[in-house]
């Protein structure tokens, strides 16, 4: 059996073609963009789903270098594989948060330039050499130059805390990209790639000839593994992961499917987009695990939930507009479009109708990873033990042990902090709380679930069970439980098979914690 290589971390395209590790040959999209004629083009997609790997596809393309793509769907085309000037900008491994980070970065990089093209260093503005750079490539070469800027909105990402120096790095940022409009006569191609697209923040108000590919339908899947892709190129690792976990082959594609798969780039198309970075962390390792988010904690998107009171409980069900997702202005009051672009919610469904996008979290490991990191501000659980709390609720709620699971929630609330909640929301505080602990057994869990009487609070089926609660805050137990006899809430469950559980609980304000619960068998 040929030992497979895969490129875990490797980024540039002749890395992995010269060194014969596994490519996922994605030369059509640019055959696409080629066929489109796209000049300018930026493209939105979540870390670690392959966008520099992408750019540096398609700078070794422009660069003509056509024994790198022997074999691949462009090799067949027609192509005349002219050499152009390739200005390849990566805005990674930088600290931004320093004053002149930035500053440096683009003087690093301009020098690199201006060495390739003889041009004397001078003290222009950053804005007025890169244009001068452009230019001169272009005179040297005799042909028209391709612009590749990578990860364009690291900078503003890592300032999101600091306004008044986020504003100055986006007077740079704007003076830096608004040469891809005044130099068009000089430019072959261009692209751009981020997490988010800062719409709101005028960062293209000066180039505003972008062409964003990032809801495509054509281009959704440029970055990420598709389910035919797997079979066509990566069929073999998951039969070596099956080998190796003890799994049938089915059983194989059922585990990676659920923890990775379900994303989904575009409203009008219908491809399910795996994550690739750990889908083939775990081909390699051969263990499927949260690869995707051990990379990166998404700190400032939890302080983003909690300031703006957004409900836990939407996450999973979360309304929008098309419109809505398309840019970014991190306003605390809706930071749903940040929650999309940076790959923690994705889109489930689409009504074209009412232009209605509904979202939600697209696997397995993004909800337990997102979950996890969440629980620790809503509750008083230590970070470290937020799996080992949770799996003491599992067996409980697996078996039916309602009255042990409700003192074990009781025991939680206690230990949370006198002043860790807010009062003016304080039925969601509950709520998020017991919805999280749910999603985070792994258990199908719904809030505000619509019934033809009304909507119960929340519904939770395990294997065996299907549990009806509904909460009260100052009231009673007994009022709560009258509430789903009174509107019938089981009957949608009847005919499920599955045996019913109706609990009705009070919390109390003054002391923070649950009261009192009565629990029914039905």
């Amino acid at each position: 059996m040929a030992q497979i290589y895969y490129p875990i971390g490797i980024q540039t395209f002749s890395s992995i073609r010269e060194g014969e590790y596994l490519y996922v040959d994605k030369t059509p999209y640019i055959m696409r963009m080629l066929s489109d004629r796209l000049k300018y083009v930026f493209l939105s997609r979540p870390r670690r789903f392959g966008k520099s790997l992408f750019l540096s596809t398609l700078a070794d393309f422009f660069a003509g270098r056509r024994e790198l793509f022997d074999g691949l769907a462009i090799s067949h085309m027609d192509y005349d594989w002219r050499e152009h000037p390739v200005l390849h900008m990566d805005f990674t491994g930088c600290n931004y948060s320093e004053p002149d980070g930035l500053f440096h970065s683009l003087d690093d990089q301009f020098i690199q330039w201006e060495k390739r093209y003889a041009i004397e260093k001078t003290d222009l503005p950053l804005s007025d050499r890169f244009r001068n750079i452009i230019r001169q490539a272009y005179e040297q070469s005799g042909m028209p130059v391709v612009i590749l800027i990578d990860e364009y909105d690291k900078p503003l990402l890592e300032t999101v805390s600091n306004p008044d120096l986020q504003q100055k790095l986006r007077d740079t940022l704007r003076s830096i990209y608004g040469n891809l409009k005044r130099m068009d006569p000089y430019i072959r191609f261009a692209m751009l790639t981020g997490v988010t697209k800062f719409g709101h923040l005028s960062i293209f108000s000066d180039l505003n000839n972008l062409y964003d590919i990032s809801f495509d339908e054509h281009y959704e899947a440029i970055c990420g593994i598709t389910g035919k892709e797997i079979h066509t190129y990566l069929l073999q690792g998951v039969r070596n992961l099956a080998q190796y976990s003890h799994l049938s082959e089915e059983k194989a594609f059922e585990s990676l499917k659920l923890n990775y798969d379900g994303y989904r780039f575009s409203p009008f198309g219908n491809q399910d987009i795996y994550n690739p970075f750990s889908l083939l962390c775990a081909l390699s390792k051969g263990i499927v695990s949260n690869y995707w988010f051990q990379t990166g904690t998404p700190t400032f998107l939890i302080k983003m939930i909690k300031d703006g009171n957004l409900p836990i409980t939407r996450l999973d069900d979360m309304r929008t507009s098309v419109s809505d997702l398309s840019d970014v202005s991190f306003d605390l009051r809706n930071c749903i479009p940040v929650l999309y672009q940076s790959g923690y919610l994705t889109i489930k469904d689409y009504d074209r109708e009412f232009d209605e996008i509904t979202l939600g979290f697209p696997n397995k490991e993004v909800t337990a990873g997102f979950l996890n990191q969440l629980l620790p501000f809503y509750a008083s659980i230590s970070p470290y033990n937020t799996a080992f709390e949770v799996t003491k609720f599992v067996m409980d709620v697996r078996e039916g042990r309602a009255e042990e699971f409700m003192i074990r929630l009781q025991s939680l609330f206690a230990d949370f902090q006198y002043d860790s909640f807010d009062l003016g929301h304080l039925e969601q505080h509950y709520q998020d709380v017991i919805f999280i602990i749910f999603k985070l057994m792994g258990f199908y869990t719904r809030t505000e679930y619509r019934t033809a009487a009304g909507r119960i609070d929340m519904v939770v089926k395990t294997q065996d069970y299907i549990y009806v609660m509904e909460f009260k805050i100052d009231r009673s137990a007994e009022e709560a439980l009258a509430q789903i006899d009174s509107k019938d809430y089981l009957i949608p469950f009847r005919a499920d098979g599955r045996k019913l559980i109706k609990i009705g609980a009070n919390f109390d304000s003054a002391s923070r914690n649950i009261a009192s619960w009565i629990i029914q068998m039905d």
